[in-house]
């Protein structure tokens, strides 16, 4: 055997011993305070994303990772790495959705200089950077259809070839993919089953209230620190109506309400005049109340343009979750490029004086 891949080897075997430690050490933190790295809970739901996490973190599988929006997708896929044996290699994590269709396959596969317009100068594409390490999809189900065949051929190959080059750069990377959709519909079959062949499905924090708690106590020491306010836990009425809320923004809103009554209190307990707002206690979100709490109800009109309709039902879905595109989308049954593209036409229309638009 060569020298060099007898190192390789020998690294990977060394790399290999050092996660199943890891993988150990953290059993005894999990079993003890119910935490894992970033990620806190001691419902019988979040031990078993533990207990998943530990199961594949060694391996070199792929990993689908879902849930709703605000759940904490990308601090599992963070966790897999941690435990993995590529814990001391990059984590790269890209989201699809933030990205013009124009742009995605230039931050995937890198381009040289002057592959298009703009291009002054080589870049590396994610693939590259996560060379060693671990890359992390994000809503996976909004990469565009031309781009996706690219992408099953470098997952398959383990080479990508940057927009404008010649040769082909060997990768070694795990690739970790994450949605907030069923994206069964939304991907090329093929791509689908070589991205899911291990699924982990994070739980909304409606379905676990009980962990509401921990992570609470967990998210202010954290805050403490950020803002240098010295809070010492949540009022019991506070959290009594934390646990009553449906959380349409997950663990997510949880952290931003947390946040701003910290900074609002200064020192004690959170009560309830630090939080945002009397519409916080008053509304339990739109997983527990009914469509018709909506006080501006659409006036329906013979003749009325369809078009004035859609606007006003995406308005209202938009007010009903407030201003949550990625959970108004999940409702709307459209993708969220698709909710981005139609806002983007409706502001266009407003802009050019369509009696009535209000974007």
């Amino acid at each position: 055997m060569e020298p060099r891949a007898f190192r390789i080897l020998l690294e990977r075997a060394i790399r290999y011993k050092r996660s199943l430690q890891k993988t150990e050490e953290l059993k005894r933190n999990l079993s003890l305070h119910g935490v894992l790295g970033d990620l806190v809970g001691i419902s019988p739901a979040m031990q078993q994303i533990f207990s998943l996490i530990r199961q594949v973190a060694p391996t070199s599988a792929p990993v689908l990772i879902s849930g709703e929006s605000g759940t904490g997708k990308e601090l599992v896929a963070r966790e897999i790495h941690k435990c993995s044996p590529r814990c001391d290699g990059p984590f790269v994590a890209i989201n699809a959705a933030a990205l013009p269709e124009t742009l995605v396959e230039s931050e995937l596969f890198g381009h040289e200089k002057g592959a298009f317009t703009g291009a002054m100068e080589r870049s590396a594409g994610c693939f590259e950077q996560a060379h060693g390490g671990t890359l992390l999809l994000d809503e996976i189900g909004e990469m565009p259809p031309s781009t996706q065949p690219k992408l099953l051929r470098v997952l398959e190959d383990l080479k990508v070839r940057r927009l404008g080059g010649k040769q082909e750069i060997a990768v070694d990377a795990r690739v970790l993919a994450a949605t907030s959709h069923q994206i069964g519909t939304h991907l090329r079959e093929e791509l689908y089953y070589r991205l899911s062949v291990f699924q982990i499905e994070v739980p909304p924090l409606r379905d676990h209230r009980e962990d509401i708690p921990p992570i609470a106590e967990v998210m202010l020491r954290n805050l403490n620190k950020k803002h240098s306010t010295r809070v010492t836990g949540v009022d019991a009425e506070v959290m009594d109506l934390f646990q009553r809320y449906d959380w349409p923004g997950n663990v997510r809103e949880l952290r931003n309400v947390l946040e701003r009554a910290a900074i609002m209190a200064g020192e004690g307990l959170i009560r309830l005049a630090s939080l945002p707002s009397p519409a916080f206690a008053a509304n339990p979100g739109p997983h527990s109340a009914p469509a018709s709490v909506y006080e501006g109800p659409i006036m329906l009109q013979p003749g009325q343009p369809l078009t004035k309709l859609e606007e006003a039902y995406i308005k209202l879905t938009l007010d009903h979750v407030r201003g949550n595109r990625k959970l108004a989308s999940e409702m709307l049954g459209i993708s969220l490029r698709t909710l981005q593209n139609r806002i983007a036409a409706l502001r266009e229309e407003a802009g050019a004086g369509t009696p009535g638009s209000r974007w």
